[in-house]
């Protein structure tokens, strides 16, 4: 479903991706790890076309994205969550669906179903949500859209493992049973591992690692501390 193939990118002067290559096939979930600044961020943005790459090719479905506005990506059916959630403090839940121009029935047979509870929030304004009932406002709005692509950046970002734990399985779920394909950035690295079909590690805007997320979670002490930084547990 989605292919990069040695995608190249920069801000300014600043090269942040460097021959990146990597796939997505429909109905997988992969994610894509590193330290911050490693240009997982900019990967997506470079996939959803809110950066233009230097050099490389990005195809969704055999089909070369050169020269297709971000808009057109997702009339193509890319959607793309960022880190910052894309969502509307003043609005209240019920209005961003209507703002996405999802009917009223389908708004409790698609995007509630998934999370009951924004059902009972329909009509408290977003700046009053919690910051994992925000979480699941900005996913629910995306799966409504019935994306062919799924891209996440941080869905965990500011909030609480449980909280996380009960986002992931439902982008597990719904890529299984929709063939929807989702390249998944995310900090928790055991807690995407759990869900992920296979995995990717960026350093320093190089791949320096892909394997199935099974072998890399059996190997998570080494992926902690040669790629991310962090302490072995």
């Amino acid at each position: 479903m989605l292919e990069l193939q040695r995608v190249s990118a920069r801000y300014g002067d600043a090269r942040v991706l460097w021959d990146v290559s990597l796939r997505v096939e429909a109905g997988e979930v992969v994610t894509l790890v590193g330290r911050n600044g490693a240009g997982k961020t900019t990967t997506l943005r470079a996939i959803s076309g809110l950066l233009r790459p230097m050099a490389g090719r990005i195809r969704l479905d055999g089909a070369d994205l050169a020269g297709v506005s971000a808009t057109a990506r997702v009339h193509r059916g890319i959607v793309h969550v960022p880190h910052d959630r894309g969502i509307f403090f003043g609005l209240t839940v019920a209005e961003h669906f209507r703002l996405d121009g999802v009917p009223q029935i389908d708004e409790r047979a698609a995007a509630f179903e998934h999370f009951p509870l924004l059902y009972e929030l329909r009509n408290r304004r977003v700046g009053l949500l919690s910051g994992g009932e925000q979480q699941m406002l900005a996913l629910a709005r995306a799966l409504v859209r019935k994306p062919r692509l799924l891209l996440l950046d941080e869905l965990s970002l500011g909030l609480a493992p449980i909280i996380v734990e009960r986002l992931l399985p439902v982008v597990r779920e719904f890529a299984a049973r929709t063939a929807t394909a989702v390249l998944l950035v995310e900090q928790h690295v055991h807690l995407a591992l759990e869900i992920a079909d296979r995995g990717y590690v960026l350093s320093h805007g190089e791949l320096v690692a892909t394997d199935s997320a099974a072998r890399m979670s059996e190997d998570s002490a080494l992926l902690a501390t040669s790629y991310l930084g962090e302490q072995p547990r």
